[in-house]
């Protein structure tokens, strides 16, 4: 194993460690440790405890118990290290462009938006949800797993809000309004009912409607697969909300920044999450970890990516997705197949 000098001291993972330094060993109740690293709630893995699933060091771990920095927890085949937070929770923004796919490794190849975050120590990213390889939009990341398990919790109903553009059923001109309102009071999907919990048209052209709709569960490709439900096919999907979360205007895709401190925080309690801080502790993949490409935070010029979109690179739809990206809130009146409802675009 690697180690670093830190002031003459040696960094290890051995337990043995902090009892050679005699400095005290940071200790957190095991489900707390497990919720931070974003395996699930802390009542859900209470019980997992309970079950016999987890182990701490080899032995079956019991309800209550607390490990330390170093230990090794076992739970669904993969063995993790207690590793000690270097950083207070933090949450990223993420501009997602198309091409990129919301996975650490790819076995295809394909660019994936950890290669674009900005390097962590001690902690790493955990998506809060996905968005697929052609939807674009705010995705956000953390390293508080407790709050990334309660924003993508469907018992949370956290909305997500997207802007997509909608191409009619066969043979029309336009989207029956029959269709927004059966979608909006649901319909049967192979893995159960759904339904658009807000649905607002906003324009369109020649072939094409805009629509903005709002879901609060995030199943795979829910969006998607309510229009095509309907004989619709969505060209252009993109996630402009997530919670009280907004993509910022001025945040260009392959962009990220953070939230403020504060801003963390009110999440938190926004999910009923005050009681208690983050641990101090979390769990790092022993095999296989893959770091963030080190970078800063984004904060001007554009990401760009050679992946493949529908049989064309992203940079063949360039003009487009500028078109896409300029979904704006302004003033003025309404235009007869331009986008109503206060948005337009521009370009």
């Amino acid at each position: 194993m690697t180690q670093e000098k830190t002031g003459g001291r040696k960094l290890t993972l051995k337990r043995s460690a902090a009892a050679d330094t005699g400095a005290p060993r940071l200790e957190e109740r095991l489900h707390k440790v497990l919720a931070q690293a974003g395996l699930g709630s802390r009542r859900a893995l209470e019980q997992r405890i309970a079950d016999g699933l987890v182990k701490v060091n080899g032995e079956v771990a019991q309800v209550g118990m607390s490990i330390s920095g170093g230990d090794r927890v076992e739970l669904d085949g993969k063995t993790f290290v207690a590793s000690a937070l270097a950083e207070p929770a933090r949450v990223l923004l993420y501009n997602k462009p198309e091409g990129e796919v919301t996975t650490r490794e790819d076995p295809e190849g394909r660019p994936t938006i950890f290669d674009s975050l900005p390097a962590l120590k001690g902690a790493r990213w955990i998506a809060i949800g996905r968005l697929d390889i052609n939807t674009t939009g705010l995705l956000l990341l953390t390293t508080d797993g407790e709050l990334a398990n309660a924003m993508m919790h469907p018992s949370f109903e956290v909305e997500r809000e997207y802007v997509c553009r909608v191409r009619p059923p066969e043979g029309q001109e336009t989207v029956p309004e029959n269709i927004v309102d059966r979608l909006q009071r649901g319909v049967a999907l192979e893995d159960g009912p759904a339904r658009f919990d807000a649905i607002k048209r906003i324009g369109g052209t020649d072939s094409n409607e805009w629509f903005q709709v709002v879901v609060k569960e995030g199943r795979n490709r829910e969006v998607r697969r309510l229009w095509e439900s309907q004989g619709c096919q969505v060209s252009r999907l993109k996630r402009i909300r997530y919670g009280s979360v907004e993509l910022p205007q001025p945040l260009l895709r392959g962009q990220s920044q953070e939230l403020a401190d504060d801003r963390v925080q009110a999440l938190r309690t926004q999910l009923g999450l005050e009681d208690g801080a983050p641990a101090a502790l979390t769990l790092l993949p022993v095999i296989g970890q893959r770091r963030a490409a080190k970078s800063t935070v984004h904060v001007g010029g554009q990401h760009r990516s050679n992946g493949y979109v529908g049989g064309h690179t992203t940079a063949d739809e360039g003009r487009e997705l500028r078109l896409f990206d300029n979904v704006r809130e302004v003033g003025g009146r309404r235009r007869q197949r331009r986008p109503q409802g206060g948005l337009t675009l521009t370009g």
